[in-house]
């Protein structure tokens, strides 16, 4: 499996409806809204480079509000640590 993490700059007013429609293409597996110089990242799943070239440029990067994206491919993971988790660093428990 292949994972690629998308840098997305969006249009400011449609980060939300941006981020959903993003997250409902096939082959994305999260989309986090973030503070910074991008405002959101999408993991990216797939099985073959080929796919990343029909998802990224032409499908995320189709989805209105998106002005641009960076993509970074992961060669291997070293972390055991749950994604989930990694994301909610510096995040108090709700409870």
């Amino acid at each position: 499996m292949i994972t690629a993490i998308v840098l997305i700059h969006a249009v400011a007013d449609s980060i939300p409806e941006t981020a959903h429609a993003i997250a409902d293409i096939d082959g994305v597996t999260e989309v986090y809204s973030c503070a910074g110089e991008v405002d959101l990242i999408a993991i990216v799943r797939v099985h073959a480079h080929e796919e990343l070239a029909d998802l990224i440029p032409a499908k995320i990067g189709k989805v209105p509000g998106v002005i641009d994206t960076d993509t970074h491919i992961a060669f291997r993971s070293y972390s055991t640590a749950d994604t989930e988790s990694a994301f909610a660093i510096g995040v108090e428990d709700a409870d």
